[in-house]
């Protein structure tokens, strides 16, 4: 038999009865979803005016052909977006249509 002034196992050392539950409890914490590349590109292309793929290379950091696929992929296929493009004094924009 062990002596009564022993620390109970899984007390963390502690003599006694164990904390109380009030401080056991923790503060619940609302916690946001971090911002993706994906998310920015979306962004990017939602402007009125969209971007460019040298815009979206430059925000991203990807290199052309992932910008190019990710739009595919990722904004049309999977996300459903509408992007469209067009040429206007000599550099194409992407953007995406706003259903209305």
């Amino acid at each position: 038999m062990r002596p009564v002034n022993w620390a109970c196992p899984g007390s963390g050392g502690h003599f006694g009865s164990r904390a109380k539950p009030e401080a056991r409890m923790t503060k619940a914490v609302t916690t946001q979803k971090p911002t993706t590349k994906l998310d920015g590109l979306e962004k990017l292309l939602k402007r009125k005016s969209g971007a460019s793929i040298a815009e979206m290379i430059t925000a991203t950091g990807w290199q052309q052909h992932s910008v190019r696929g990710a739009m595919a992929g990722a904004l049309k296929k999977k996300r459903g977006h509408s992007i469209t493009s067009a040429k206007n004094d000599g550099t194409r924009r992407y953007r995406i249509e706003v259903a209305q």
